[in-house]
């Protein structure tokens, strides 16, 4: 297979993944008398799920036609879209329904996948707060990329049982296929990447 034969079929993958899952929950019956505040806080955390997924393919250097430093930089602006979707998901959660919001976040919400929800929402934060001070705390190299990653999986894990325990907008199958994707890519980037590695180094010590 030619190589721009198999980064078209990879990136052309990568759209249906993400593509798929929005124009599902677009043709949704549980999309009918919900405030347009409410499907856009819900679309959001959809975007989530898909930018979830291209986060470690980017990391990675798995995308064609993108360098491992460009694969990196677009990684770091994904991740600040990460967070501004959570923000407009939880923000326009909050304006339709505060008391709902409040008991998410005290954990004391009924459903558990509320809970899921706020543990991925703060492993996201705290993920995204260490990238962004990991030079002014002088965080070595190897320390930053085995906690970016201990979180990152934590997020995705969190993540994908928030998505999945809900009975929403999304598509049954095109939302697990979403979820197992997004695990799946995160296992290999971490193996392939060797994120592990301060540890073994500490058991040689």
């Amino acid at each position: 297979m030619g190589s721009r034969l198999r980064g078209f079929l990879i990136w052309a993958a990568l759209a249906g993944a993400v593509i798929a899952p929005v124009a599902i929950a677009a043709t949704s019956d549980y999309l009918a008398y919900r405030s347009g505040i409410y499907i856009a806080a819900g679309f959001a955390g959809i975007v989530a799920m898909a930018l979830i997924l291209i986060q470690p393919l980017l990391a990675a250097g798995y995308l064609p036609g993108l360098t491992i430093l460009q694969g990196r930089r677009l990684h770091r602006w994904v991740g600040a879209s990460l967070v501004a979707a959570i923000l407009v998901h939880v923000g326009g959660l909050w304006l339709t329904s505060p008391p709902d919001v409040i008991d998410a976040l005290t954990f004391t919400s009924p459903t558990p996948f509320s809970d899921f929800g706020v543990l991925a929402m703060w492993g996201l934060f705290a993920a995204a707060m260490l990238a962004a001070l990991r030079r002014t705390l002088g965080i070595r190299p190897a320390v930053f990329r085995f906690v970016h990653t201990a979180l990152a999986v934590f997020v995705v894990v969190t993540g994908s049982a928030h998505a999945l325990l809900i009975e929403g907008s999304m598509g049954p199958i095109s939302k697990i296929a979403l979820c197992a994707l997004a695990l799946v890519a995160t296992v290999k980037a971490i193996a392939d990447l060797r994120s592990w590695a301060l540890l073994t180094r500490r058991r040689r010590a």
